[in-house]
């Protein structure tokens, strides 16, 4: 069964507010459905600051290669927690009803690159072999993954 990931994320980066032009900042707001995610992703030119204003979110991300280390923690209204520029990281509502935070980045085009969207729904397709060895998995298994984006 495919799952949604229920978060809504709405972005003011220069190509919303041109007079961001220069001044090296933007920000997002993320709404969280009960259990929702943030799916990993990643920011190639910011790093990201996330306030919680409402609700519990697990966030997290994984340091670089070759250590591939997770950093996770559960944070609560009023936390913040810092996401470093081009690190893959997520966020989770572990809590039963809506929540909502407030992101700033260090950028006024700071990017994102979806992990999953970017490695199963390419245009065009990742070859599945090499998708297959990469995650050490049969190709059926990528082709229904990849049927999904």
């Amino acid at each position: 069964m495919w799952v949604r990931p229920c978060s809504n994320v709405t972005s003011v980066t220069v190509a919303q507010l041109p007079g961001l032009n220069t001044l090296g900042i933007s920000m997002a707001r993320i709404d969280f459905a009960p259990w929702g995610i943030n799916p990993p992703h990643t920011h190639p030119r910011a790093t990201e600051v996330l306030t919680v204003v409402e609700g519990r979110l697990l966030v997290g991300f994984v340091t670089s290669n070759p250590e591939n280390r997770l950093i996770t923690q559960v944070l609560e209204k009023g936390d913040v927690f810092v996401f470093p520029q081009g690190l893959i990281h997520f966020q989770k509502n572990v809590g039963n009803g809506y929540a909502l935070a407030i992101a700033g980045l260090s950028s006024q085009n700071p990017g994102v690159i979806t992990i999953a969207n970017v490695v199963f729904g390419s245009n065009p397709d990742i070859d599945v072999d090499v998708l297959a060895k990469a995650f050490q998995v049969d190709i059926k298994v990528v082709q229904q993954i990849q049927s999904k984006f």
